[in-house]
């Protein structure tokens, strides 16, 4: 049996589906339903609980799954060991990352990376910051980056940088003008805020808490890319990492006012790896690359202004209405 099929199981168990593991793979769905048959007419036991969606694997195919990763993942470590003698940086790396992270860092982290080391592969994958930490777990990824980042029985977690917070608001907007804007300002005022169910949200809300303010949160979503759009038309301020609000700054479309505040409110990024198992030689060697970025972004510098959008009146309550996580 070649080692092929055994990743394309794998994946199925990992994906829970068969459509999704054969996009993975290049094959039809049809072809890794037979290479799942293959190897159950080969075993003679049935390796998957069809009847259930997601798919699950039986008892059997839980065990088999088991062997078969621990086999994938020697045979990845062997072939990087081997492309990596005399000290040449040439295998694969996977990592996934929360949307804003790998948008904002992780895109440029690789171009120089692989421009350092034209035979590394590194494949960036994009997930909701559950996502990223369930890939890790799984395998399915080498490194995870993420915000607030936290250790597990299972994964390590170390600080990589902080993010300072900004003020992101319209161009026309009445606090777009100031040097400085503190926290207190924000008292019931219009605001787009994060998911109640994400932990940035939990840590903006303590430090509002904490002085005694409470913003009038008009929209609520998932993800910075949403909340940007929504403070665009003026529908309301944002705390926001200032380097994700970089570009829309540069084009003018938003301000991002400096916070006057004692300690300085951060975002903080970490990575995240399977604990007590060693990385492939060029995962190893990327997790090095990464620790020897810069740790602290610069606050975005405040955009010129330009005519502001026209003002809406108060928005209608908006939840988890986009794809990527922030």
């Amino acid at each position: 049996m070649n080692l092929k099929s055994l990743k394309v199981f794998c994946d199925i168990v990992v994906r829970r589906s068969f459509s999704k593991a054969a996009e993975d793979n290049g094959i039809s769905q049809s072809g890794a339903s037979q290479v799942v048959g293959q190897l159950e007419q080969r075993l003679g036991v049935q390796l998957l609980d069809r009847s259930s969606r997601p798919l699950v694997p039986t008892r059997e195919g839980q065990i088999y799954f088991d062997g078969c990763r621990r086999l994938l993942d020697r045979y990845a470590a062997l072939e990087d060991e081997v492309r990596t003698l005399h000290d040449e940086v040439a295998g694969r790396v996977r990592v996934a990352a929360i949307y804003s992270v790998g948008l904002h860092h992780m895109s440029l982290a690789v171009r120089e990376f692989t421009a350092l080391h034209p035979r590394a592969n590194v494949r960036l994958e994009y997930l909701h910051p559950d996502r990223v930490l369930e890939s890790v777990e799984s395998g399915q990824a080498d490194l995870g980056l993420v915000s607030y980042p936290r250790g597990t029985r299972t994964l390590d977690a170390e600080p990589w940088r902080e993010e300072p917070f900004v003020l992101a608001c319209a161009p026309g907007h009445a606090l777009a003008g100031l040097e400085r804007v503190r926290l207190e300002d924000l008292d019931r005022r219009a605001m787009v805020g994060f998911d109640p169910d994400l932990v940035i949200r939990h840590e903006l809300d303590k430090a509002l808490a904490g002085r005694g303010v409470e913003p009038d949160v008009v929209m609520e979503f998932d993800n910075i890319e949403t909340i940007k759009r929504a403070v665009e038309i003026d529908s309301g301020v944002a705390l926001l990492p200032a380097p994700t609000v970089g570009s829309e700054v540069a084009a003018g479309r938003l301000c991002a006012v400096p916070l006057e505040v004692d300690p300085p409110l951060h975002r903080p990024l970490g990575i995240v790896r399977v604990r007590g198992k060693p990385l492939p030689p060029t995962a190893a060697r990327f997790l090095e690359f990464l620790r020897g970025q810069p740790g602290l972004e610069p606050a975005a510098p405040p955009a010129t202004a330009v005519e502001p959008a026209a003002r809406r009146g108060r928005p209608p309550r908006a939840r988890r209405s986009a794809p990527a996580p922030a």
